[in-house]
């Protein structure tokens, strides 16, 4: 006769106490280095960027946190300091700091109509004259990023080429731009 017992279906890992201590760093690091590296790929998109940011999070980790603290506590310890590494690698990489503007919250009827439209006449006017310099496709995937406001994806349908052809003539455009616009500052004239 075979009892309930025997019929059960068993745990595949055993839960872990959040109570429970590591004994080492071999531990903390062994059990928690994956997780880190998975939440600093999902960030920033990229192994390499990834892999380095999840060094830094376990080397600013070192000093304060200390073998024997509960799992629970080094968890959340580790989640917050890769926060503030993540939040200092924006910084770094982008020059400011990156912040999320909900459209829900700003309310466009409160901008005066025509406000700036005279300082942007020149602006409009500069910008033409080097699109008018550059090549028709150059001038089409900038025309559709940064006037049009399109993704690269929606740009890269509207011309008809993969995301990653956008991307890198995307790319060699926005340096035909600048080389055009280099020319014209060492000619002393607008282009």
């Amino acid at each position: 006769m075979i009892s309930r017992a025997d019929t059960a279906v068993p745990a595949s890992r055993p839960s872990i106490l959040p109570w429970a201590a590591y004994p080492d760093w071999e531990a903390i690091y062994a059990d928690n280095v994956g997780r880190i590296y998975r939440l600093m790929f999902a960030k920033v998109g990229n192994r390499p960027d990834a892999e380095d940011l999840t060094s830094h999070v376990f080397t600013a980790a070192l000093g304060p946190l200390r073998p024997g603290a509960e799992i629970g506590q080094v968890r959340a310890y580790l989640t917050a300091t890769a926060r503030t590494v993540l939040a200092e690698h924006w910084r770094r990489t982008l020059g400011h700091q990156v912040t999320e503007i909900d459209p829900d919250d700003i309310d466009l009827a409160d901008q005066a109509p025509g406000a700036g439209e005279a300082d942007n006449a020149g602006a409009d006017a500069h910008a033409q004259r080097i699109l008018e310099a550059l090549p028709e496709r150059y001038r089409q995937i900038l025309v559709l990023r940064f006037l049009r406001g399109y993704t690269i994806r929606q740009a890269a349908t509207e011309l008809g080429v993969t995301v990653t052809n956008a991307k890198v003539l995307q790319h060699r455009a926005l340096r035909a731009a600048a080389r055009v616009e280099n020319k014209a500052d060492k000619e002393g004239e607008a282009p």
